[in-house]
């Protein structure tokens, strides 16, 4: 469980760049009416960490619904490849998940028509309604995470896994919000980037590695395992001397 949450704070934290580019230029915004601009700009982040959150568990549980051996083997190989692709997708040396972006923009566009009637902002409980809609925004890094998160099969899990996934992208976003330019300069570094996403592919890797290995054990039991014993009648035991 705390390797999938690390790896969930990891993703969310490696993001950094993609987030400010998504959601950098509202969250700056939400900050520019002050003292209230404050607890805008924390009921919009917490409305957003929510909505990932909620996501998780509804997806994890959907997933965890069908207990189908075969289901949960391609969900763990589901699990590592998407942890190797956002891997290389975060150290941007392959960017094949923007698909879901082009993808989630249908869903995204009523929605976006929606929360356009919270603007502009007066009340911190229409900056947290805009950051709840703002989970569904046509985002790869969240889609594929969401996506990751259900493979875990059970909605606290899933839930754990989005919600820490939230927080490691608090850092980026505080940081528009409140004008630290230092801390974003640091979370852009190519290197950090880079780092971060190689350790998402060796967890991907690994992942793979546990569920091949977790597939061949099984598959020899079933076939080169011990003959089962033989078959004896109530009444009929067999009686050594």
């Amino acid at each position: 469980m705390l390797t999938e949450l690390g790896s969930a704070f990891a993703l969310g934290l490696a993001g950094a760049g993609h987030c400010l580019g998504m959601c950098g230029g509202i969250a700056a915004a939400l900050q520019l009416g002050g003292a209230k601009g404050s607890g805008m700009t924390l009921a919009y982040h917490g409305g957003r960490i929510t909505s990932y959150t909620l996501l998780g568990a509804a997806l994890g549980f959907a997933a965890g619904s069908i207990d189908i051996a075969a289901w949960t083997m391609g969900l763990r190989y589901l699990a590592g490849i998407l942890l190797v692709a956002m891997g290389l997708y975060i150290a941007d040396w392959w960017r094949a998940l923007q698909w879901l972006e082009r993808g989630g923009a249908l869903l995204w566009r009523p929605v976006q028509r929606w929360s356009g009637r919270l603007l502009p902002l007066r009340h911190w409980y229409q900056g947290a309604a805009l950051g709840l809609c703002w989970g569904l925004m046509p985002c790869g890094l969240i889609y594929s995470s969401l996506a990751w998160a259900a493979t875990a099969q059970d909605a606290r899990l899933s839930a754990l896994m989005m919600l820490f996934f939230g927080l490691g992208t608090l850092p980026a976003m505080l940081a528009t919000s409140f004008g630290a330019g230092a801390v974003q300069s640091v979370l852009r570094r190519k290197g950090l980037k880079v780092v971060l996403g190689v350790l998402l592919m060796l967890s991907g890797l690994w992942t793979l590695y546990l569920t091949l290995s977790h597939g061949n054990h099984d598959s020899h039991a079933g076939h080169g395992g011990a003959a089962p014993q033989e078959q004896v009648a109530p009444g009929q035991e067999k009686h050594h001397h």
